[in-house]
């Protein structure tokens, strides 16, 4: 029988726990992290024997996320959960991220870490659970590991820091920004924020960084207590007498290859001087040695022309971005479209339109059901002149994609002013450095071109760092691929002209400095006005109008006690309006209609066809209608969709009729006017028709239908059948 013992202390004015000892006794590491009532558990394994042929760090991290920690049955036909959802490929990310690079490089053994979150009380978020339970269980194994690290989210509401906001506090905060931390540095950060400056940014950091110390402390009480010794991993090198061998000839070649500023040149340069090396020295030598070698040597000249000289291998200097390329309604047909190009990183981004009933529902553990903003990125094949499987994203294309979301969402216009839902597609047709960066300009651009009224433009940049042993370092602006491969951060900001709207923060060393952070958002903060001026050259603001092809949404409102009538029973009725009249429909709970359709006079005939099932009928006004049925004493007339009233035989004309076939039939249509309205029986007079005086009243519309916005609705998220049933 294990012996449980949990280590706890506040943060934020709740109780962190992290409790070891209890679950899962056959794993390597185990322990739980509660939160409020947040829980997860976290799992660690470890391969007996190395992975064959791994050249690479093989670790997986794992996030399940279990339906029944939030009291929910999954969808779907099988009832289980299926492929993680797109919150779980993210948190997957946000765990690996300040993970990975405190681990050993040289490690081969494989490491497996799974999350499960076994209950989420909906208000304390499990990823930063996620990442704290995943360095408690490294620091108890035997895995040589340079933590503790600790996460904490911070937000900021009313111009305070709130350190581990609620779900719903979040919804309120100008941003939210996730911080891991070692002893000393910063490892990995994330933000999505509204338009907030670099200097309140950076004062959060310095608040999360304080923070993550006693999550820290706690973590190191834990591993005193069961930690178990860790292993020596062998010290791995350049073989030396392989260096001694490599001619100087074929040095200074590869120090020339890499000053071609074309990416293609460049490439096929280092092939070229690749193939001599493979040449001289691959009958003496094993060849993963020589190309290990071969890469070394490329690190070392690309590092040591920035520490040492102060120069990037391109010639640019280190604040100078690429030359930039904006085009704007390139494809004809689609309702917004752009091409963002920066040196040669070149991304198309795609604008399509839709009604409220086009949001993508969520399935998770999260407090919201659906959402109507979505980007997506596709990183191809051919952007990097490579032949490779297309298949399912990737975490990396849903990583890339989420961080261009998260930087747009703040400069959309709001759901009642706009009730559309927007995708974006970003495909990637060349790679060099940036393109999630360059997939935030080109999806700006695009959303403009489609006529949205964004508050402003956004774009991003990518920084970068090289630092050396001792204690200097250079910062890099709008890194290319060789950069990001041999440098030693991605740091990513967005936003506008008056803020930070994204941030994605990754290193490869043990963390950074607050210092290197700070100068980083004051660098980027440069470029990212450089590129929004020249981004404006091309459009500077929304176009008037939306695409002659994106489908128009009109308004009305009825009486709430009326949503039932247009619903129908088992969503019977709208169903039967959409499809007479193809157009879309859906309601909230306060009575707003929208109607989305491509044709004007569609909508207009579903607009009638509404109002007849919702206008109430009033005595004195005057219908023009279709008569239905005839029985021997009088005639039925439809005088609004769904609704008749009788006309008695002695109402038909100003004069007696004997014969009520002699004077209408099924299908004509006659004025009538209403004389009786009680308890849903409408009477109707053909006969007072002739003889109301001019001003009488004649039946008319109450809502004056307008199409496009503004508008005012509420978030829509769930389908029209599924929002009536609930009102009702």
């Amino acid at each position: 029988m294990l012996t449980s013992q949990s280590f706890n202390c506040d943060i934020g004015g709740r109780n962190l726990v992290i409790e070891t000892g209890k679950l899962a006794e056959q794993a390597t590491a185990a322990a739980t992290v509660h939160y409020g009532d947040t829980v997860v558990l976290v799992t660690l394994c470890v391969s007996d024997e190395p992975r064959e042929g791994a050249d690479f760090l093989p670790l997986t991290i794992d996030y399940e996320e279990r339906l029944y920690a939030v009291g929910k049955i999954p969808g779907g036909w099988i009832r289980r959960e299926g492929r993680p959802s797109q919150e779980a490929t993210l948190a997957c990310r946000l765990t690996d991220r300040p993970i990975r690079p405190l681990l050993p490089k040289a490690w081969r053994k494989e490491i497996q870490i799974v999350i499960t979150v076994l209950s989420a009380d909906q208000e304390n978020n499990p990823d930063i659970l996620a990442i704290i339970g995943s360095s408690a269980v490294l620091s108890l194994s035997e895995v040589p590991f340079d933590g503790p690290v600790s996460a904490v989210r911070i937000g900021y509401i009313d111009n305070e820091l709130i350190l581990n906001p609620t779900l719903v506090q979040v919804e309120e905060s100008q941003f939210d920004l996730v911080v891991a931390s070692t002893r000393d540095k910063i490892v990995m950060l994330e933000a999505g924020a509204q338009e907030v400056p670099e200097d309140i940014i950076s004062q959060a950091i310095g608040y999360a960084h304080e923070a993550n110390q006693s999550i820290i402390n706690l973590q190191e009480q834990l591993q005193r207590a069961f930690g178990k010794p860790k292993v020596e991993v062998p010290e791995t090198g350049i073989n030396p007498d392989l260096v001694a061998a490599i001619p100087q000839n074929v040095k200074e070649k590869l120090a020339e290859a890499l000053t071609h500023s074309e990416k293609g040149e460049r490439d096929h340069s280092l092939s070229e001087v690749k193939k001599e090396l493979m040449d001289n020295l691959g009958e003496s030598f094993p060849e993963e040695d020589v190309l290990a070698a071969f890469d070394d040597g490329i690190r070392t000249e690309i590092r040591a022309s920035l520490l040492n000289k102060g120069q990037r291998i391109s010639g640019r200097g280190l604040t100078e971005i690429r030359p930039l390329g904006c085009e704007v309604g390139l494809l004809p047909r689609t309702h917004g479209s752009a091409l963002f190009t920066r040196g040669q990183t070149q991304v198309l981004t795609i604008t399509t339109l839709g009604p409220a009933r086009k949001e993508q529902p969520l399935d998770g553990l999260g407090i919201e059901e659906s959402k109507r903003f979505m980007h997506h990125y596709n990183f191809t094949p051919f952007s990097t002149g490579e032949v490779r499987r297309i298949g399912t994203p990737s975490r990396r294309e849903i990583g890339h994609g989420a961080l261009v979301e998260r930087s747009l969402e703040a400069v959309l216009p709001k759901d009642e002013d706009f009730p559309y839902t927007i995708r974006l597609v970003s495909e990637v047709l060349s790679s060099s450095g940036s393109t999630s960066m360059a997939s935030t300009c080109a999806s700006s651009l695009s959303l403009m071109d489609a006529g949205i009224p964004i508050r402003r433009a956004v774009a991003g940049i990518a920084m970068g760092l090289v630092a050396g042993d001792d204690d200097r370092y250079v910062i890099l602006t709008d890194i290319e691929g060789m950069e990001d491969n041999y440098g030693d951060m991605d740091f990513k900001v967005a936003g506008t002209t008056d803020g930070i709207t994204g941030i994605q923060m990754d290193t490869k060393l043990k963390g950074i400095s607050l210092e290197i952070t700070e100068k980083t958002l004051i660098q980027a903060h440069e470029a990212r006005l450089f590129i929004l001026a020249e981004m404006n050259k091309t459009i500077s603001a929304n176009r008037p109008e939306l695409s002659p092809y994106a489908p128009r949404i009109y308004r009305i409102t009825i009486p709430q006690d009326k949503i039932g009538s247009v619903i129908g029973p088992g969503g019977k009725t709208i169903r039967s309006i959409s499809e007479e009249t193809d157009v879309t429909i859906d309601i909230d709970n306060d009575g707003t209609v929208h109607i989305g359709a491509h044709d004007e006079a569609a909508a207009r005939k579903a607009i009638t066809i509404i109002e007849g099932l919702t206008k109430e009928v009033e005595i004195g006004s005057i219908y023009t209608g279709k008569v239905t049925r005839l029985l021997s004493f009088g005639a039925f007339v439809e005088i609004l969709p769904g609704k008749e009233g009788m006309v008695h035989i002695s109402e038909l004309a100003n004069y007696r009729v004997a014969n009520i076939e002699d004077e209408v039939k099924v299908g004509d249509e006659i004025t009538v006017i209403v004389i009786k309205n009680e308890d849903g029986k409408i009477g109707l007079s053909r006969k007072a028709v002739y003889e109301k005086p001019p001003q009488a009243q004649v039946s008319k519309a109450k809502n004056s239908p307008s199409p496009e916005y503004p508008f005012r609705t509420q978030r829509n998220t769930q389908s029209s059948r599924n929002r009536s049933q609930q009102r009702r």
